[in-house]
């Protein structure tokens, strides 16, 4: 038999659960009315003006799965106008506490940041128990899944700057407004069809902002970290008293930039344990500017995977820089050839990965480095034509978006 005690305990996490769901519901109500949510975005890509009516939408093929494989993305078209977008439903009874805070959050976010760079919730509305999130369709995916289709072997200087310094004027954005990211990585920078850069993955974003002081240090650990251990700085996953701050995005930024030279993710195939110990003795990747080995000898070089990614939901990417004992799979790509890496490409990634936080640049003085001066944007075709025969076509459309597009555009 249970205590009177347990019974009233019992009640009370009920109430809880469905006072939560009330209250997420109710958010979304106030979005749904609110001037943000009838503005459109600072770039070109807008979709705050369709209807927030599901019947509307005709779902169209799956792009992927996130948030802990609770979302489901999709391309959609809105009926009424033809108009291609990506839209991302969450089930909500599905969702633990935590999730639902998470969910909450990128909401109250979405509301609040507004960048050229930064992807956010642009339309949102509740059907039944799930959540709908539209967003602009981008129409060249996530770096990660260029770098799986198009690059398997790394990108060229040219178009890494380019993608780099999008996110770059994302994360500055980010900071000045005095929040860390915490989701930097290939899978979160999107490319539009009209060749703007975006960074997504809000719902890692955490305030450094307390009682309007900026703190210098916060010492939250992200949700779902498990898929970002190779992205994460060692002070964030330290865990010690010192904590972390926004410095922690630029060590993420320069694993990203080994990802998108080499297509592979640094310490990936290593146990976490072993991850963990490796970052905090200073160990991290560099860039090979030699003929890497064979594949036989080096076993465990593998393409950066994450399955079908979105770039607006959570991936699990599987590359590797590490050893592995195991055979690779027939359809593993050749060793790829000999890079000669500019030495400012090289400094850059130096820079992201110090040790220590204060020594790292910020993301405002990252984009003055010589490493974007060098290069300016000027993307060129080769950068494309080692594109599978089937896909140079598609590649062509990709160098001309990007080469078209003029960065000096690109919003604060």
């Amino acid at each position: 038999m249970c205590s009177k005690d347990q019974i009233i305990f019992t009640i009370m996490l009920i109430s809880l659960y469905f006072l939560r769901r009330y209250h997420f519901y109710v958010i979304l109500q106030s979005c749904d009315d609110s001037e943000y949510t009838l503005q459109g975005p600072a770039g070109g890509d807008d979709v705050t003006g369709l209807s927030t009516e599901p019947s509307h939408y005709q779902l169209l093929s799956e792009l992927g799965r996130g948030f802990n494989n609770l979302s489901r993305v999709n391309m959609a078209r809105h009926i009424p106008t033809g108009q291609l977008v990506a839209v991302k439903r969450t089930n909500l009874d599905e969702c633990t506490e935590d999730e639902l805070l998470q969910l909450m959050n990128e909401v109250l976010l979405s509301r609040l940041f507004r960048h050229s760079n930064l992807l956010t919730s642009r339309l949102v509305f509740s059907c039944c128990c799930q959540l709908w999130v539209l967003s602009p369709l981008m129409t060249y995916g996530s770096a990660d899944a260029l770098l799986r289709t198009y690059f398997p072997d790394g990108m060229r200087e040219s178009l890494i700057a380019y993608l780099l310094y999008g996110a770059l004027k994302a994360l500055e954005y980010l900071h000045q407004m005095g929040y860390v990211h915490r989701g930097v990585k290939a899978s979160h920078i999107l490319l539009s069809g009209e060749g703007r850069v975006y960074l997504s993955g809000l719902h890692s974003v955490y305030s450094m902002m307390r009682d309007g002081k900026r703190l210098r240090a916060v010492f939250d650990m992200p949700h779902h970290s498990p898929t970002l251990l190779p992205w994460l700085s060692p002070e964030l996953l330290r865990q010690d008293l010192h904590g972390y701050g926004l410095k922690s995005d630029i060590y993420s930024l320069g694993i990203v930039a080994c990802e998108l030279v080499s297509g592979r993710v640094p310490f990936q195939d290593m146990p976490p344990t072993q991850m963990l110990l490796q970052k905090l003795r200073g160990s991290h990747c560099c860039l090979l500017d030699v003929a890497p080995f064979p594949l036989g000898e080096l076993g465990g070089l593998k393409v950066s995977r994450s399955g079908v990614d979105s770039g607006i939901g959570e991936s699990v990417a599987t590359g590797s820089l590490t050893h592995s004992t195991t055979a690779p799979p027939a359809d593993r790509p050749q060793s790829p050839a000999p890079k000669n890496h500019s030495a400012t490409l090289h400094n850059l990634v130096q820079l992201c990965l110090q040790q220590q936080p204060e020594r790292r640049p910020s993301a405002s003085e990252l984009l003055s480095h010589a490493f974007f001066k060098q290069v300016g944007f000027r993307v060129k075709r080769e950068d494309f034509s080692k594109s599978p025969p089937n896909q140079l076509f598609f590649a062509d459309k990709l160098y001309k978006c990007v080469s078209n597009h003029s960065v000096d555009a690109w919003g604060q």
